[in-house]
C-alpha cells in the first residue's frame, strides 16, 4: 500500500529558507551588537577600531535591534511588518560597513557584508512580498 504524500508547497518552502535567513542574520548581527556593547573601548582599539565609540555603540544597539526585530515579529505575528523593515535596516548597515570597508582598502571584508546585505534583501522580499508573516487576530 502507497500512502500519498503532498509535497510542499512553493510558499511553504520559502517560508521555511526565510525563518533560517531569519535566524542566521540574527546570531550575526545579535553576536555583532553584543560585542560592540558589551566590549571596553580599550579592547575595542586593540582590534583595529578607528570609528568614535559613541558610533560603535550606537551601530552595536542598531546590530541588536535589528537581530530583534528578524524573530520577534514574525513569531509572534505582532507587528509582522517590523520583520521585514528591521531586514532593510540591517541592509542598510552592511552597505555602510562595505562602503567603510572599501574606503578603507579592507577588500577582504566585503565578501561577508555583501552576503548578510544579500541574506537581509531576501528576507525583506519576502516577508514583503514571496511568503509575508500575518498578524495575529482574526481573519
Amino acid at each position: 500500500m502507497e500512502i500519498a504524500t503532498a509535497a510542499p508547497s512553493k510558499s511553504s518552502t520559502l517560508n521555511i529558507f526565510l525563518w533560517i535567513a531569519q535566524a542566521l542574520l540574527a546570531l550575526v548581527f545579535g553576536l555583532a551588537g553584543a560585542m560592540k556593547l558589551g566590549v571596553s573601548e580599550a579592547e575595542l582599539a586593540k582590534s583595529g577600531n578607528t570609528l568614535p565609540m559613541a558610533l560603535v555603540r550606537f551601530i552595536g544597539i542598531a546590530e541588536v535591534a535589528g537581530a530583534l526585530g528578524m524573530i520577534l515579529p514574525a513569531l509572534t505575528r505582532i507587528k509582522p511588518l517590523l520583520t521585514p523593515l528591521a531586514a532593510i535596516g540591517l541592509a542598510l548597515i552592511m552597505v555602510l560597513a562595505s562602503l567603510l570597508h572599501l574606503s578603507r582598502g579592507e577588500f577582504a571584508e566585503l565578501p561577508i557584508t555583501v552576503a548578510l546585505g544579500a541574506m537581509a534583501i531576501f528576507v525583506a522580499w519576502g516577508r514583503f512580498k514571496g511568503a509575508p508573516t500575518r498578524g495575529a487576530g482574526p481573519s
